[in-house]
């Protein structure tokens, strides 16, 4: 029987709570809380910044990873946890959060807007609306009671007296009253400031409370009502044109005083609307409708747009004033990997997807959506591009030298501007567990989904033709060399025994040569010197050789005699260096005899075996029954070709 659910202590619990944040009386009332908690009083830019910081931020010393240092060279690198499910773009987050910081201190970038670039698909959006959402989750704040501006009452103190006002309680006072508030001031409450009704009110994107937004719109129908509000014509004949009675202050700059403003695809408006927001945010105030006087506003003006409508509107000298007060962040695709992973993970565990997926499915999509996104390079392939883009060490063929990342970078400095979006790969991932075999998807299925959804693209016949190449040539190559390296990793599975041989036999040697002692043969007892060229044989596996040889022996038998003194169990697993060269020695040996059993149809009793010892290895390592034998068949058909 199901436990049953107190849900109306459950709702009550809620409504206390709501019911302490919130607060009605005068300003007088205000001001006493105020004085006991100066931290209340926020400007916009401060509010968001505080907001951010709040759910704390990882600062990573490059120097101490060698992965990332790889990828970022010497850089500090900040991880903010208010964007953790962003991924890819740590150096992008950054940039904003340097902003948030600027402007809340009140630097020039607290009069300037906030600009996103990128393809689409790379985050701008959704950037915007994590700021959105996280809003409405803050504490309510203080508004003046029916305010249209929900504005700080503060602005109720004259101007005579807030210095002493800001010297007792700890505060800075900057704006004005609406002039809604000020009529109700003059004409309700005589003046009288501290008579003014002051209560908290939440943030909130549905209710247009804190939260401004400006879609493009047509610009031969345009009207800044959409920004400003407007006259109420209804009541012209009750009120003069200029009376605050007749103002009706419900545009997107109104509502979004004291938190943000966002304009979507910003350049695709007209240029009036531009001018508004440079004025909104440099000169922190914003036209009343009809014939009024300036309003303050306090919010941050977040805008955004692809390149192409970036270009041609910077293309245009006429636009210096505005381009000035702008401040741009370029928010590209995710070019590292194991990043782009996490993007199609996130995307498939918010679905009600439940197919079985095979190991490296998701990886085959990222690389696509990688390599599209990457420029070319005299230095090296793409898909070496892509390794070092996701810290992985590669060494030139046939040279010592590295491959420098930060040179490769600068090659191509447009670099995640293009290519495929995100967008596009899910879309391709939902269509293969849509129509899963047997409930599950592997790499192949979904190369053929990309390959058909490819074709299908109304794009240049250059950048398909390379697109094809990737999926057909390049990461196909790749995985081929995954699945061989995993196949035969599971047969070794079945010659542990063998394994276990080569380990002793390792251990005598390398502790007789580091001692230098001799073995003796078990079988003639006679006195043998350690064999170097065994010992050469498994380590060359692991790029083990000359002089570096000797302090790998020495250091093998110091960690197993280590081990020994504690009373641990030693086999071939206790060293990771060792266990990965035996390994590797293994594959060499069993690989012709891999590939006769993985294609026999008709196999001996110990065939039957080993064979069924790989297939129980690649299950415990994330297969299922359908994709073992999907890929063991691709396997059989495709890899270890004469």
């Amino acid at each position: 029987m199901n436990q049953s659910v107190d849900f109306k202590s459950l709702i009550q619990r809620s409504k206390e709570g709501k019911r302490r944040e919130r607060f009605k009386g005068s300003f007088l009332d205000y001001l006493e809380v105020l004085h006991q908690n100066p931290q209340i009083v926020k400007l916009s830019h401060k509010r968001i910044y505080d907001m951010v910081m709040s759910k704390g931020v990882e600062v990573i010393k490059t120097d101490e990873d060698p992965v990332l240092r790889r990828i970022y060279g010497h850089d500090t690198i900040k991880k903010y946890k208010f964007f953790k499910d962003f991924y890819g773009i740590e150096k992008v987050i950054m940039k904003i959060v340097r902003y948030l910081k600027s402007a809340a201190m009140q630097g020039e970038e607290s009069r300037q807007v906030l600009y996103f670039v990128g393809p689409v698909g790379s985050g701008k959006s959704s950037i915007v609306e994590l700021l959105k959402r996280r809003l409405e989750e803050l504490a309510p704040i203080y508004v003046l009671e029916d305010c249209p501006m929900r504005e700080e009452p503060l602005h109720l103190i004259p101007k005579n007296l807030r210095s002493e006002f800001e010297e007792l309680l700890g505060v800075e006072i900057e704006g004005e009253l609406c002039p809604h508030c000020q009529y109700r001031l003059e004409n309700e409450f005589d003046g009288d400031f501290e008579k003014f009704p002051v209560l908290t009110e939440e943030f909130s994107i549905l209710s247009r409370k804190g939260v401004g937004v400006v879609p493009p719109v047509d610009p031969n129908n345009q009207d800044t009502s959409v920004l400003i509000g407007s006259v109420d014509i209804s009541k012209l004949d009750l009120y003069a044109e200029d009376d605050p009675r007749v103002f009706s202050l419900n545009g997107a700059f109104n509502v979004g005083n004291r938190g943000l403003v966002e304009f979507i695809e910003v350049f695709k408006n007209d240029v009036e609307y531009l001018h508004s927001m440079i004025t909104a945010t440099q000169e922190k105030a914003i036209p009343s409708p009809g014939k009024g006087a300036m309003i303050y506003f306090d919010g941050l003006i977040i805008a955004h747009s692809n390149e192409a409508e970036w270009n041609k509107f910077k293309s245009d000298h006429t636009n210096e004033a505005i381009l000035d007060r702008i401040v741009r962040v370029k928010i590209p695709y995710c070019l590292k990997l194991s990043e782009e992973e996490k993007i199609y993970q996130k995307l498939l565990n918010s679905s009600k997807f439940d197919a079985h997926m095979a190991p490296h499915t998701i990886k085959v999509a990222a690389m696509f959506a990688i390599l599209s996104r990457l420029g070319p390079s005299n230095k090296v392939d793409p898909i070496t591009k892509l390794k070092l883009y996701n810290g992985e060490e590669i060494v030139e063929q046939g040279s010592t030298k590295k491959v420098d990342v930060m040179e490769l970078k600068e090659e191509a400095s447009g670099e995640g501007m293009e290519g495929m979006s995100p967008r596009f790969i899910s879309k391709c991932l939902d269509d293969c567990l849509s129509e899963a075999e047997d409930n599950c998807i592997s790499p192949l299925s979904v190369l053929e989904a990309l390959i058909k959804a490819v074709k299908e693209l109304t794009i240049s016949e250059d950048d398909k033709k390379r697109y094809l190449e990737f999926l057909h040539d390049d990461i196909k190559k790749e995985y081929n060399k995954l699945l061989e390296k995993e196949v035969t990793k599971a047969f070794i599975v079945g010659y542990k025994e063998q394994a276990e041989q080569l380990f002793n036999n390792y251990l005598d040697h390398a502790e007789a040569f580091v001692n230098k002692t001799k073995i003796k043969d078990l079988n003639t007892g006679e006195e043998l010197e350690a064999d170097e060229e065994f010992l050469k044989s498994i380590e060359e596996q692991i790029g083990i050789s000359g002089t570096s040889a000797k302090g790998f022996r020495q250091d093998v038998t110091a960690y197993m005699f280590a081990l020994m003194r504690k009373g641990a169990k030693i086999d071939y697993d206790s060293y990771e260096p060792l266990k990965e060269a035996i390994e590797k020695k293994l594959i060499a040996s069993v690989k012709e005899l891999s590939r006769i059993i993985t294609q026999a149809k008709v196999r001996d009793k110990e065939q039957r075996e080993k064979y069924d010892a790989m297939v129980e290895e690649m299950k415990r390592n994330g297969y299922c029954d359908h994709c073992c034998n999907v890929i063991l068949k691709y396997a059989a058909n495709n890899l270890w070709k004469d």
